[in-house]
């Protein structure tokens, strides 16, 4: 497939992705002294800056790559909430934003100076179970709408009820990408596809010395979890696709690396868009590859452009 044919088959793809979003808010400030009340530094704030993160993060990189992309989630009734729907707007995301009356909108703030992250402060709540329920319905009729699904999954509770929604997401025959979390995967059973990074897959199958240990491991999980393959993104040791009877290992591309939060969101996003586009999984997970390599170049919750992938 020619580069031309794939941005076209890219703009007609359409990705709909569901799960935890929030607004990871940045106060960036110079540090010049010590607090005299405590040993701690004093940070003088001249600039903030609003990003979507979590879910949000994750469509709004599909969006930046050119896929057609529809967001559904849960919110609190305040002003992240809001200020969270001006920005999915802004970078053409259709967002179905739930409101919560009885939550917070999950915040991760985060302090720096000097290109250097000093703090982090988190609010966040779980959505009732009452929005929840109310939000199944609108997911079956979305699924129909689209080309495939991602869930992308931060344990805020958004995806309570993941079980119910790759069921139906089956019996339409879509496909089902889960960016996991937690120790117990057994709710995401009859997936097409899981993204753990290292660190998430060790948690859940235990650790590993020799490639072929970490094949038996990840052959076993695909098994018991009736996935029709397993992605583990392994940081500088880039990553592999396990599907029955094949592993395929796709080494790391970053040049430097500057900042890993959200890389995970790029991966699956980058992966899904390209399923949904009509490429197979070896291929879809090189430009995933590709992709994670320039984002993590960045500062903070970014995305990746068509341009910079494609060229």
């Amino acid at each position: 497939m020619s580069t031309i044919d794939l941005k076209s088959r890219v703009q007609s793809a359409r990705v709909l992705v569901v799960g935890d979003v929030m607004l990871d808010r940045y106060w960036f400030g110079d540090v010049n002294r010590i607090s005299p009340e405590a040993p701690v530094p004093v940070a003088r704030i001249t600039r903030t800056e609003d990003r979507a993160g979590g879910a949000a993060n994750v469509a709004r990189n599909i969006s930046s790559l050119g896929g057609q992309v529809t967001l559904l989630s849960v919110v609190g009734n305040d002003d992240a909430g809001t200020a969270l729907e001006t920005l999915l707007d802004k970078n053409g995301v259709r967002a179905h934003l739930y409101r919560d009356a009885a939550i917070s909108t999950t915040v991760k703030l985060r302090v720096l100076s000097r290109q250097q992250q000093l703090l982090r402060i988190d609010f966040e709540e779980m959505p009732t179970a009452e929005v929840l329920t109310n939000k199944l319905d609108v997911y079956t009729r979305l699924v129909r709408e689209h080309d495939l699904v991602i869930l992308s999954d931060y344990g805020k509770g958004s995806l309570t009820f993941a079980e119910k929604m790759i069921a139906a997401a089956r019996a339409e025959n879509k496909p089902v990408l889960v960016d996991p979390k937690g120790s117990d995967y057994s709710h995401y059973r009859g997936a097409t596809l899981l993204t753990p990074n290292r660190s998430e897959f060790q948690a859940v199958a235990g650790s590993w010395k020799t490639e072929e240990a970490l094949a038996v491991k990840a052959d076993q999980l695909r098994r018991e979890l009736d996935l029709q393959a397993l992605l583990v993104t392994r940081s500088e040791e880039g990553m592999s696709l396990y599907r029955d009877g094949e592993a395929i290992h796709e080494p790391t591309v970053a040049r430097e690396v500057f900042d890993v939060s959200g890389a995970g969101d790029t991966v699956i996003a980058t992966l899904g868009l390209m399923l949904a586009a009509g490429e197979d999984m070896p291929e879809a997970m090189k430009q995933a590859n590709r992709a994670a390599g320039i984002v993590v170049g960045k500062l903070g919750t970014a995305v990746v452009t068509q341009e910079e992938l494609f060229g």
